[in-house]
């Protein structure tokens, strides 16, 4: 390709990319792989088709394949509720439940927002974040919107495990890598690091130009059917010609053609955002299979991936109906408009069409937006309340919070700065206004946490709501543990002014539960604070039990109205 080598130092230059690797399939052919700057900008090595990087979200092909191998071996269903298949899962609710399909999952049409952060920097297994699936609130309606989800990509992983009995990626090894010769795969950094041959994330300082080394990304146990695959040109080249061979490997069948056809086939479209909004019409009307898009680009059929995981990006893709394929790999976060840039010029060169000035495009709108962001954080405070005072010292907002979905944050003193801990995020708390406390923006990973603090009707400090996500999430304190010795006693029957008797049973397996009127289902009693107890149903009203001389006496129960006590049959 006359003048591509030129293109590609300029693209380096122009994006501030450490390095780029591109490969490009014709036929059943690997006919180009060239590596461009370098794998480890510091060290000055270069960027090879034999480097290994992090392949991230090009990765949930090969988890919609494996599936499919399950579909055909009857041991999973496209289109019936998975439920019938797994009858472990469950969703957030019985409607959701009966209804999810495989199909749905892979095809990101849930109408569940993605939760990163349950499984981002979290040790998180794949069995443990499929347990949490029951917790994610679903946003729209079952198929009416695209809503990217990695999470259901790994509870697909689990469930090829449940239903093949190996794991995720014995499975992935057995029957896709190593049948397309794809040895220098793997699927951890650890493994990746003992390569020679593997990139470096280096990345760009928010508000300059400055490139630095970024730590590897190394928490993908849990999502790795999403994103956890780690390879190079050369052996995603054996996978790319397999695709666009219906599967077809140096003349063995490797991938089920029937599998690759369903991949591919229309599930959800996406909205031509680009061309509405940019009056970029090049790539029109995509939609989402199973683990790969389709979209006309320019009049030609085009289907692909990226795959973004802090400091790698890639893009895998081919023109099913011209025979061509292109994978590209990019290392660094301020390049990661990179690999749709050099996958659409790649195309048109070999199309003979015009190049389109996506670089210049993407290019002006990166740089607008990094100004921008410099400029938001300049403004960081401009809503502070001042002069405003915590409602409570320190120490009462220091302990254990959970949420059913993320898992526990613990809020710790350090001298007089609370500190923040969640998965492996640890950073000091500042106090902002009022009872909401920030940490400092964490330009690693580009987040921040807002945690606004909250009291219970004693007063106490009893939970935190973290809206910096993508969606508000609850935080409540965690429940005193008592001694089941101490619950037992708890447990009798208090008198009400009116003589009607008030139970309290304790059961080992399930704590204290309170029936009351008489012959009413127990309402489990959950533990605030010393012997106070709230129900799950109504947090205002308080029982808190008296214990007198080692004995336990009585029982207040205090609402908004005041308080009354019930003393012990």
């Amino acid at each position: 390709m006359v003048g591509f080598d030129a293109y590609m130092e300029r693209l380096l230059k122009d994006w501030n990319a450490p390095g780029i690797g591109v490969g490009i399939v014709v036929g059943d052919k690997l006919v180009f792989a060239k590596g461009y700057g370098y794998r480890d900008y510091e060290k000055k090595l270069p960027f090879t088709p034999e480097t290994l990087f992090q392949i991230a979200s090009n990765t949930k092909l090969f988890t919609a394949v494996a599936a499919g191998m399950l579909v055909d071996e009857g041991k999973l269903t496209w289109d019936k509720p998975v439920h019938d298949s797994v009858p472990t899962i469950r969703f957030y609710n019985d409607d959701l439940t009966d209804h999810v399909t495989l199909h749905d999952m892979l095809s990101h049409r849930t109408g569940i927002t993605r939760h990163d952060l349950i499984w981002y920097k979290s040790d998180f297994d794949q069995a443990e974040l499929f347990s949490r699936l029951q917790y994610l609130e679903p946003q729209e309606p079952l198929r009416q919107t695209f809503i990217y989800n990695n999470l259901m990509f790994s509870a697909a992983g689990y469930m090829i495990q449940l239903q093949s009995g190996k794991t995720w990626q014995d499975f992935v090894r057995e029957r896709i890598l190593t049948p397309l010769g794809m040895n220098a795969t793997v699927f951890s950094v650890a493994d990746m690091v003992r390569n020679p041959d593997h990139g470096v994330p280096f990345q760009e300082k928010p508000d300059s130009f400055e490139l630095y080394r970024a730590p590897f990304y190394e928490d993908t146990a849990g999502v790795a059917p999403a994103g956890g695959i780690i390879s190079n040109i050369d052996d995603l080249s054996h996978w790319l010609i397999a695709l666009m061979n219906a599967g077809k490997y140096n003349g063995n069948q490797v991938l089920p053609a029937d599998v690759l056809t369903a991949t591919i086939q229309p599930s959800i479209p996406l909205p031509n955002s680009s061309g509405a909004a940019l009056g970029y019409w090049e790539l029109l009307d995509a939609n989402y299979g199973m683990g790969r898009f389709t979209a006309s680009y320019r009049g030609k059929l085009l289907t692909y991936h990226g795959g973004d995981l802090r400091g790698f990006h890639s893009q895998v893709s081919f023109l099913p109906n011209d025979g061509i394929g292109v994978i590209v790999a990019v290392i660094g976060d301020q390049a990661a408009a990179t690999p749709d840039i050099v996958s659409y010029n790649v195309y048109e060169r070999l199309l003979g069409m015009s190049q389109t000035p996506w670089s210049q495009r993407l290019l002006e709108r990166r740089l607008a937006n990094k100004k921008a962001d410099t400029q938001t954080r300049s403004k960081y405070g401009v809503d502070r309340v001042p002069n405003t005072v915590a409602s409570h010292p320190l120490t009462a907002y220091t302990g254990e919070f959970t949420n059913p979905a993320f898992g526990s944050v613990t809020i710790d003193l350090k001298g007089n700065q609370l500190q923040f801990n969640f998965h492996h995020f640890h950073f000091p708390l500042e106090r902002y206004h009022y009872d909401r406390f920030d940490t400092f923006y964490d330009a690693e990973d580009d987040l921040k946490f807002s945690l606004n603090f909250r009291t219970n009707s004693e007063g106490d400090i009893d939970s935190f709501v973290n809206d910096s996500w993508s969606t508000e999430s609850v935080f409540t304190r965690k429940p005193e543990t008592l001694d089941p010795k101490m619950l037992a006693q708890l447990a009798g029957v208090y008198i009400e002014p009116d003589k009607v008797r008030l139970q309290v049973v304790y059961e080992p397996a399930s704590g204290l539960s309170l029936v009351y009127p008489p012959g009413a289902p127990p309402r489990p009693l959950t533990p605030v604070k010393g012997l106070q107890f709230t129900t799950p149903t109504s947090h205002a009203v308080v029982f808190e039990f008296v214990m007198m001389n080692g004995r336990v006496t009585a029982l207040k129960i205090r609402n908004a109205y005041g308080e009354q006590v019930d003393p012990r049959e």
